[in-house]
């Protein structure tokens, strides 16, 4: 795994026996000797990961700790503070600054390359659900973005793994101060159990279980669905470094060593919260963001902003391959009749049973949509005229022919549907074109009486067009195949 990695020390020395270290390890190394130079390549340079020294003149470490973590731009970069400080309450001092882990010097490598190893991992999972959200916001969402400094920790469900009383009801009662829903368990078996019907925030898993394999345990909770991505907290001595460096290459988030400092844990829990509910809201936030941009939410279908852009694919992917398509343009008649008439609650239900309509009568892999207001639009791929002929007036007729179940007086409405369609023949086309080109059709179709269907190149569809049926057309679920 490579990575680049930032280096913010004060003192040369420091930095380049670090730099020696993680160029050994193959990492790209970027450096910085104060906490102002040190922001400003955080932002510009795009690093996996930061080593801050702490005991900085002017700007210290815990500063520029918070401005980095503060900041949206780079609040998802871990940092790992080095420093020659030991204290319990430095420790505590850097994790609540917004650190992701804190070593003290002379630096362990085993350690270090592990911690670095594994926060790069994390990051690049963080990165990957950023750059959805982004792509998302290119179909016009723009979810309201907080650092993750700012997520929330209490109230945090927490599963303790521990054989040992006095270590677990310590856990438990230093939880507690969040208000955390602690579950402490002696055994895997009964966490692995629990876990599969609780979602928790964190696991805190101890390595020193004495009937089992604290490492085993870790690579099983970190493979199971249930617990595949929630954050794992290892306790372990001093003396087992080795398997903690294991234990981070197998998927722990990050390990405390006994004694346990209670201050520590606390501030390490609250830590691996914070940045699981970030990863969560940036999840929320692409589902919901699929969901606006892309969704009608009235009918189901595509809207217009993904029909343009999914229809610029189809067009130049026809162009290389020199298939043909067919569009299809759907108005219901009179529909301001039936709102005015009835209100918009009945011409909602209108939309939906029409939209149900078309979804029954096109192939799976075709794509529907509705552009807006009482417009809708079908796209068929790989269809020749006679074909899209038929699907136009297997539509019209099968959406007319059945009175609409609707809120009114008598329980259903007539309705129509005018239909314009084009074929789209091998060779580029605009979207905006192509789109022009069946609304035009439409236009004839709606000025020659409605509920018809005109195609260009044909004028009006007639019953002797149609003679021979189409074949059945697959259903299509949801909004319409990609």
């Amino acid at each position: 795994m490579t990575a680049r990695v930032l280096v913010i020390d004060d003192i040369l020395p420091n930095v380049k026996l670090l730099e020696a270290k993680l160029n050994g390890e193959y990492f790209e190394v970027i450096t910085a000797l104060s906490g102002p130079e040190g922001i400003q390549k955080a932002e510009t340079r795009s690093p996996d990961i930061i080593l801050l020294d702490v005991m900085m003149p002017g700007m210290d470490g815990y500063e520029v700790c918070r401005h980095l973590k503060n900041n949206p731009a780079t609040t998802h970069i871990p940092i790992i503070m080095v420093t020659a400080l030991t204290d319990a309450t430095e420790r505590v001092l850097g994790l609540e600054a917004g650190a992701d882990d804190f070593l003290s010097k002379p630096v362990n490598d085993v350690a270090l390359m592990a911690r670095v190893r594994s926060l790069v991992r994390l990051k690049m999972t963080v990165d990957e659900w950023r750059v959805r959200e982004a792509t998302a916001g290119q179909f016009g969402f723009s979810p309201n973005r907080t650092s993750l400094f700012g997520e929330s920790y209490e109230k945090a469900r927490v599963l303790v793994i521990e054989d040992r009383d006095f270590e677990s009801e310590k856990a438990v009662e230093t939880l507690k101060r969040d208000e955390d829903v602690v579950t402490a368990v002696r055994s895997g078996g009964q966490g692995m159990a629990l876990a599969q019907q609780t979602d928790f925030d964190i696991i805190v898993l101890s390595l020193n279980l004495a009937a089992e394999d604290g490492l085993r345990l870790c690579s099983q909770l970190r493979v199971n669905e249930p617990t595949r991505n929630v954050p794992i907290l290892v306790v372990g001595e001093e003396t087992d470094i080795q398997r903690i460096a294991r234990a981070l290459e197998i998927g722990a988030h990050d390990y405390i060593l006994r004694p346990v400092d209670r201050n520590e844990l606390l501030a390490r829990v609250r830590t691996q919260v914070r940045r699981k509910r970030y990863q969560d809201r940036l999840r929320n936030n692409y589902a919901t963001s699929l969901e606006l941009a892309l969704i009608d939410s009235l009918t189901g279908l595509y809207n217009r902003r993904y029909l343009m852009v999914h229809l610029e694919k189809l067009l130049k992917r026809r162009s290389e391959s020199q298939k043909t398509l067919g569009i299809l343009m759907l108005d219901i008649d009179h529909f301001k009749v039936v709102n005015d008439t009835y209100g918009h609650k009945v011409g909602d239900e209108v939309l939906k049973i029409f939209s149900e309509r078309i979804l029954q009568r096109v192939r799976g892999f075709d794509t529907v949509a509705r552009l807006g207001g009482e417009e809708f639009i079908a796209i068929l791929p790989d269809i020749n005229l006679e074909m899209a002929i038929q699907v136009a007036e297997r539509l019209r007729k099968g959406i007319c022919e059945t009175p609409f179940k609707v809120s009114v007086p008598g329980g259903s409405l007539d309705v129509g549907v005018s239909i314009g369609g084009v074929l789209i023949e091998a060779g580029s086309a605009p979207v905006e074109e192509a789109i022009r080109r069946a609304d035009v059709e439409l236009y004839r179709a709606k000025e020659a009486g409605r509920n018809r269907t005109y195609f260009e190149g044909v004028g009006m569809v007639t019953a002797t067009m149609t003679d021979k049926s189409a074949d059945p057309a697959a259903p299509a679920t949801g909004a319409g195949s990609t």
